[in-house]
């Protein structure tokens, strides 16, 4: 065999490397993988993890490990909440939870949120919007010196609540499979797209999200703040926070005003925790439901194409990352109008000082995850407050970066609009879901007036 020479090993090194980079070029503007195979769990452990999700936990529960429900909680089982069209549905407006965020000030310096629960396994640990305005109060303004001058300082309110309606968990092991990659490909496409219109001189297109980097630098993607990476972290944080049940990864919700509550031993040990998971994790994603009418056909499949017409499909991307039928970009998008009067934002967050900074991968007031719409015939009220009892209502509360798909589907003639709602009302919850039988009903609000809870 004749051996190459020096120049002839230098050429071939120099492929290899050209070679090695082109395919990492390739590599990093590629989707990724796409999701190929159905999440699976056996019968034994989806058995026992629907028995732990409709489970009516009580305290001192004999199934838990530590001290069972509480001592502050939401709801009594997973189910509860989560029940519209079939175990693991979304839920209405009375299940909705009441969460609140501390801008930093002046007086308190680091960010602050969390929830207000609404039921508690005592009475001293009940918690209201009373007991969190009276730790954060108004920060009074009134005549100051600055700089020798006299000036008036408004009032500052560092508090703001929002209340916040039930997601729906149907196909969340599929959404947990999609690439981190594919969710960042999509949004450089998107950008790229916003470029080459701008060069066209076509400046009403939709602003492109934002991707959530959580500290670790994994992408959000679950939760309405996209405030969740992974489905074990957003089941481990409902147990934790709306069961007031403790897990390996997460523990129970200590009270408010309360940082010395003695930690417990967690009340669901990693077998049980990692069966709610493949329960979860397993549940049907939905499917598209239409009519054997042609005439029905015809209308869907209309409202269909204007839905990608009115900019609605920038956000709510139907197919990501091998994932069909999704609708969604998992990406944070602002989509409320700015309400004059509310905060330095004018978003209902006050300017925090000079001195403080907000930490990066803190979203803001209006900033929301794109919700997957499939299943949203059967999911109704919608928005994130479930402030919109329609689709059709949904729609025309989209405001903010949102506006110019708003104002496109304001000016359909009226045959097209109810063709495009009936295209969303083709979006069912999963024909082979579990049903629930009843649905348990949680008692009225002690949070005051902020909600039906």
């Amino acid at each position: 065999m004749r051996r190459r020479t020096l120049e002839e090993q230098r050429r071939l090194f120099g492929f290899g490397i050209l070679g090695v980079v082109s395919l990492g070029l390739v590599w990093h503007f590629s989707p990724g993988l796409p999701v190929m195979f159905a999440p699976w769990a056996s019968a034994s452990t989806r058995k026992a993890g629907l028995e732990l999700f409709t489970r009516e936990w009580q305290p001192n529960d004999p199934l838990a490990h530590g001290d069972g429900l509480g001592p502050v909680y939401n709801a009594s089982s997973c189910v509860a909440c989560h029940h519209q069209g079939g175990v693991g549905g979304g839920g209405g407006n009375q299940f909705n939870v009441i969460n609140f965020a501390v801008t930093p000030n002046e007086r308190d310096r680091e960010m602050v949120s969390g929830t207000i629960h609404s039921q508690a396994v005592s009475k001293d640990f009940q918690e209201s919007f009373d007991l969190v305005r009276k730790k954060y109060p108004i920060i009074k303004g009134g005549q100051r010196i600055v700089d020798h001058c006299s000036v008036v300082v408004a009032d500052v309110d560092p508090l703001a609540t929002e209340s916040i309606q039930t997601t729906a968990l149907w196909g969340s092991g599929w959404i947990d499979r999609i690439s981190e990659k594919a969710i960042l490909q999509n949004r450089r496409q998107n950008l790229l797209s916003g470029i080459f219109d701008e060069l066209r001189a076509k400046f009403n297109e939709l602003p492109v999200g934002r991707v959530r980097r959580l500290p670790g630098g994994k992408v959000g993607r679950f939760g309405w703040k996209a405030q969740f990476a992974t489905l074990e972290e957003f089941v481990a944080a409902a147990c934790g926070n709306e069961l007031g049940l403790g897990t390996p990864y997460s523990r129970q919700a200590p009270p408010l005003g309360k940082p010395d509550y003695p930690e417990v031993k967690p009340d669901l040990d990693r077998k049980q925790f990692r069966q709610l998971v493949a329960f979860v994790e397993t549940l049907p994603r939905p499917i598209e439901v239409i009519s054997d009418s042609s005439e029905e056909r015809d209308r869907v499949e209309q409202g269909r194409v204007l839905f990608q017409q009115v900019g609605c499909a920038i956000c709510h991307v139907p197919d990501l990352g091998g994932v069909k039928g999704i609708y969604s970009d998992l990406l944070l998008h602002r989509i409320t109008d700015p309400t004059p009067g509310r905060g330095g934002s004018g978003y209902g967050r006050p300017t925090p000082p000079p001195d403080i900074s907000i930490p990066d991968d803190e979203p803001l007031p209006d900033e929301w995850r794109t919700p997957p719409l499939w299943g949203v015939a059967d999911s109704a009220p919608y928005m994130h407050d479930g402030g919109a009892p329609t689709l059709e209502g949904a729609i025309l509360r989209h405001g903010g970066a949102a506006k110019p798909s708003r104002d496109a589907y304001r000016q359909l003639s009226h045959p097209q609009r109810q063709a495009m709602l009936a295209f969303l009302g083709s979006l069912k919850a999963p024909p082979d879901a579990i049903p629930v039988a009843v649905a348990e009903e949680r008692p009225p609000s002690r949070s005051g007036s902020l909600a039906t809870r």
